[in-house]
């Protein structure tokens, strides 16, 4: 079956049509995004903009015709913590709704953490044993960990590459003082659920997600992304500790230059090294394994169950 999922995220709006059957690979057959930011961009207050809305609501819509063209037979929709925090966005929601006849969902913090963590499990297996997954998005960081595809931890903490770049480190080339203080705003946040999502004992592996995570692997010699999803990539702890000075030392512009980093996420990507080495510090990890799948795929795999379920009884009660 053709399923399609449209994600709204804190930096893309990203629709992902894939085929796929119950037990099986989802194998995408198209991909359509348009970068918004909104975690940078809100207006007053926090709130979102009618810009913003508007652009949204036209974007939405083409989604959906993309989808009818490609032969979609369930269109799933949700969004991330950027419309589920900011103000107007109940009003947004609705307005999406009515405009294009999606209903779009918000998905609360921790059931990112828990969706995104299915993906991780279904992509690695169950040889990996106890899971750790670490997810630095625009707005969110998600941590989960577990030993079965339902973690035993899962949290959603304000960490987002760019709300903390809006928020702390607005300037090109932040200073000394302003790297200190964001460092230790971020692990102060990771510090509360340290015990939280160690207490079962530690990771048999690590894993992270995200398109921070790949950049950053990248950009400490992982294989670029045209070798394909199957090649194994990694991000070591002491390698990301040698990156961060670097990258605080280049502009946006200058980052954008490196291989691997794309020009609308380069100004984001000093916060999103500063996360992620706090997080492998705080939680003990010398190594992240990258995981191609993400909140997507979650979300696809997750309706791909619930379909296998309500046939499976189908069948029985037949």
């Amino acid at each position: 079956m053709r399923l399609g999922v449209i994600d709204v995220g804190s930096n893309t709006v990203h629709l992902l049509v894939v085929d796929a059957h119950y037990g099986g690979h989802p194998l995408p057959a198209s991909s359509h995004k348009l970068e918004l930011r909104l975690s940078e961009n809100l207006g007053p207050h926090g709130s979102i903009t009618s810009a913003f809305g508007d652009k949204l609501v036209d974007f939405i819509a083409e989604c959906v015709e993309i989808a009818e063209s490609q032969g979609v037979i369930d269109l799933m929709a949700f969004a991330t913590s950027a419309i589920r925090e900011a103000r107007g966005g109940a009003a947004l929601i609705e307005r999406v709704s009515r405009e294009s006849g999606v209903q779009l969902q918000v998905l609360p913090g921790r059931d990112e953490a828990r969706l995104t963590y299915l993906a991780v499990r279904r992509w690695f297996g169950w040889s990996s044993g106890r899971v750790l997954m670490i997810d630095i998005g625009g707005g969110s960081l998600e941590l989960a960990s577990g030993l079965d595809e339902e973690p035993d931890a899962a949290v959603s903490l304000p960490l987002g590459a760019g709300r903390l770049t809006r928020d702390h480190l607005r300037e090109e080339l932040p200073r000394p003082k302003q790297l200190k203080a964001a460092r230790a705003f971020i692990r102060a946040e990771i510090g509360g659920s340290v015990r939280e999502l160690l207490r079962l004992g530690p990771p048999t592996r690590a894993v992270g997600t995200s398109k921070t995570i790949r950049s950053l692997s990248r950009l400490t010699g992982a294989a670029a992304s045209g070798e394909g999803i199957f090649v194994p990539r990694q991000l070591r702890r002491k390698d990301l500790k040698a990156l961060v000075p670097k990258l605080a030392a280049l502009t946006p512009a200058q980052r954008a230059d490196l291989a691997g980093v794309s020009s609308t996420r380069a100004h984001q990507l000093l916060a999103g090294a500063l996360v992620a080495e706090s997080a492998m510090d705080l939680l003990r990890i010398d190594r992240l394994d990258i995981c191609p799948w993400a909140l997507r795929e979650g979300v696809i795999l997750r309706r791909l169950d619930h379909l296998e379920a309500d046939e499976t009884f189908d069948g029985m009660s037949g």
